[in-house]
């Protein structure tokens, strides 16, 4: 994991902290922006980041779109035509896809959550466009984090857009589309330096998950930091489904004396995942582990601290596909002031909206729940196995 120095980062709670800063920074934007997104809602929040991107690219703003064609497959035909007409490109990561098929080629989505503007102020996290109470029952916003990025590492974020951005375009038989062949060169190492490092910045990695070469590189990442805590390891996930060696090293770490806390998801937003992750539950209690269900809104944050001086933001779940499959970006940073405004944030959730899960209550479960569960967890393991990656769990 390497480490670049000199950035300026800023927390970003949810959508009403992310959107506004995001459209600022579209809306400054002079030569080129990327923006990479899981869904792309039509709602309030989708029309207002598709009109920051029309406008920027009716002033003739390089403005390149990225979907994910399950996450975005109901992509607005108004937006794509307001976008169209304005001069952007919007491309389409794995427009072929079946709920019948358990196929690594069509399981394999973009599941990243990142934009560049201008080389100079990037941004990564787990919000997708959408706005924050389009939820079930219209509870309280959904809770979510992002990072605002500004120094050398918003060259690294520019780099995976670009890669990524060609790679979509070589595969859809986009070969001749006017200016690929400048973007393809304005990535080689020669390209413009990143802003420069401020002095008093601060450390981060941005870690990203492929299908080639970095396929571990995000549960690696996960797996060193927890490895190394001594004191303290704070954990929120939205669907959390580890396999052992992610079990293990939580295990371990409590083993330890580490303290172990894991923030989850309180609501049943999908029930296969949400009653098979609490087969888990037992073990991790009798090891220890502090659980706490996260129940006053949806709980959509994938982030961890790690004894108060690393922090994790991102759009890696830990599940089997998340970690295994799709395309994540994750921004480990190692500053003891933004992993304690991280950590400061996720202990007021837990204050406020969250309930723990006593141990000696959760073996006194009704037995319907059990059977929910076990079954839940049978049918998760069998998806996995079929999908190729029993190996892993």
């Amino acid at each position: 994991m390497q480490f670049v120095g000199g950035n300026r980062l800023n927390l970003l709670r949810n959508g009403e902290e992310y959107f506004p800063s995001l459209v600022d920074a579209i809306d400054s934007a002079c030569a080129e922006l990327f923006l990479e997104t899981y869904i792309f809602a039509e709602d309030e929040t989708g029309s207002l980041v598709c009109d920051a991107l029309a406008r920027a690219a009716a002033r003739g703003v390089g403005v390149h779109l990225l979907l994910d064609g399950f996450g975005a497959r109901a992509f607005a035909p108004r937006f794509r035509g307001i976008l169209e007409r304005a001069g952007a490109e919007v491309l389409v990561f794995g427009p072929q896809i079946s709920p019948w098929t358990l196929r690594r080629v069509r399981l394999r989505r973009m599941h990243r959550k990142l934009a560049c503007v201008d080389g100079r102020v990037a941004f990564v996290g787990g919000i997708n466009v959408i706005d924050d109470y389009d939820t079930p029952g219209q509870p309280p916003p959904r809770y979510d984090y992002a990072v605002r990025i500004e120094g050398p590492l918003t060259g690294e974020v520019r780099a995976a857009a670009v890669r990524l951005w060609l790679l979509v375009s070589w595969t859809t038989f986009r070969r001749r589309r006017p200016g690929l062949r400048a973007l393809a060169k304005s990535n080689r190492p020669a390209m413009p330096a990143a802003p420069q490092a401020m002095s008093d910045g601060q450390r981060a990695a941005l870690v990203l998950r492929d299908s080639l070469r970095h396929r571990r590189d995000i549960e690696h990442g996960y797996l060193e930091h927890i490895g190394n805590a001594r004191e303290e390891i704070l954990i929120a996930c939205a669907y959390f489904f580890p396999g052992r060696a992610f079990r293990r090293a939580l295990t371990d770490a409590a083993a330890r004396g580490t303290k172990v806390v894991l923030l989850l998801q309180g609501r049943v937003e999908y029930a296969l995942l949400h009653y098979a992750s609490r087969a888990l539950y037992g073990a991790l209690l009798d090891a220890g582990i502090e659980i706490r269900e996260y129940h006053r809104s949806f709980l959509h944050a994938k982030v961890a601290v790690f004894d108060r001086r690393v922090a994790c933001v991102g759009s890696s779940n830990f599940d089997p596909f998340s970690l295994l499959l799709a395309r994540e970006a994750n921004l480990f940073v190692n500053d003891p002031a933004f992993a304690g405004q991280l950590r400061e944030s996720l202990q007021q959730a837990m204050r406020k909206g969250s309930n723990p899960v006593p141990p000696g209550q959760w073996k006194r479960r009704p037995l319907w729940l059990r059977v929910r569960m076990w079954a839940a967890y049978g049918v998760a393991r069998l998806l996995t196995s079929l999908s190729g990656f029993e190996r892993h769990r």
